[in-house]
Formats: C-alpha cells, structure tokens, sequence
C-alpha cells in the first residue's frame, strides 16, 4: 500500500502519544517539542478521545522525528519508553478496544499470547481508523506489520525509526507474557521498505 498525503492519525491516538509524551519527558520538555514540530495548538490543550481526525500522518511523523532529534543519541531510547508508557495507556484507557478486558491469558500458551495482543493492536488500530492496514506474520517467528505506518510517513533513514513503536510492541508481549523479549524492527518504510515490520525476538535475560 502506497502511504496517502491525506493519511492522518485520530484523536484518541494523539491523546494517547500526548499523554505519554508528557510522562516520559515532563510537561516543559513536551511543550518544546511541541513548539519544534508545528504543533504548538496542542500546547496545555490536549484533543479529545473521540475517533475524529486529529493530525495528518506526515504531522505525527515529524512529531517522532522531533523528540527523536531533540534528545539526541538518548532520543530512540526516550522514544521506546514513550511507547512502553503509550502501550500502558491502551490497557488502562482503551482495554475494550484493545480486546483485552477479562481475558485469562495465563491459560495460553507463550506464542498464542503474544500472537493475540499483537493481534489486538493491529485491530484496535484498524477500527479506530479505517486508513489503518496492520496485521500479524506468524511463521518461523511471530512479527507485527504495517504498511500505513504514521511514524515513518514521508520520511527518509537508512536505518529503521519506528522506534515509538517498537517500545510499544515490547511493553505489550511484557504484558502478555510477563518476560521482556527482544523487539528487532527488520524493515521500515522510511528505508524504502514496502512494509515495517517488528519481530518478536529472544527473552532478555537480566545481566
């Protein structure tokens, strides 16, 4: 699928990135980055967590690319904890949406659990806009794919940036397994790639 110009990201999915954002970098580190990326409106004035179109895609981009380049060589780490605090938000704002309200994960085994909250990623997503085109690869290894990928769109790396992402995906397989595995995005869009592509990888072991 070819990225659209008029791709744009809802406002609960902002909310949620805010939210986050804010958490991790503290109120006046948000605002300035804010302020850098154009989007400034959002200063003290998170939007609503409603379904309505928010930000176009190429804006959440920049927004990425901002925080990422702001922090410097900490920027990709500062990203990931965004992400693992995003993913923490679905769970305690969105678990209807994310499907995961009162369902006994205990009782699968470890790949069905992580293959069912990747899964439920990709579909909250899915619903929540319907520009959304994400789904699970599970063959010798579990991944989770996108080809409408907001983070990279319209932007130009050799390596791999979806690193909001890539947090966020971890922090969901911690919750669904209670083990922190290794989350290896091997493909990315802004390389010029058709799809990003994040593998569940080994268990990290402490030390």
């Amino acid at each position: 699928m070819v990225q659209r110009d008029d791709a744009v990201i809802v406002n609960a999915l902002v909310r949620q990135a805010l939210v986050s954002a804010q958490e991790v970098m503290g109120e006046n580190g948000l605002n300035a980055v804010l302020r850098t990326s154009g989007l400034e409106r959002y200063v003290g004035n998170f939007p609503p967590d409603n379904l309505e179109p928010g930000i176009q895609s190429l804006e959440y981009a920049r927004l990425n690319q901002t925080i990422e380049e702001f922090y410097g060589r900490g920027g990709r780490g500062m990203l990931k904890r965004i992400g693992k605090a995003s993913f923490q938000y679905g769970v305690r704002e969105q678990a209807a949406l994310l499907g995961v309200a009162g369902v006994a994960l205990k009782l699968l085994p470890e790949k069905q659990r992580i293959k069912f909250i990747l899964n439920g990623m990709a579909n909250a997503l899915k619903k929540s806009n319907a520009q959304v085109n994400a789904w699970v690869e599970d063959s010798n290894t579990l991944a989770y794919l996108e080809d409408t990928c907001a983070i990279c769109h319209g932007r130009k790396s050799t390596e791999p940036v979806c690193h909001l992402y890539t947090g966020s995906i971890a922090e969901a397989v911690r919750w669904a397994t209670g083990e922190a595995h290794e989350i290896i995005e091997t493909l990315c869009m802004a390389k010029g790639d058709p799809y990003c592509r994040f593998e569940v990888g080994d268990v990290i072991k402490d030390g």
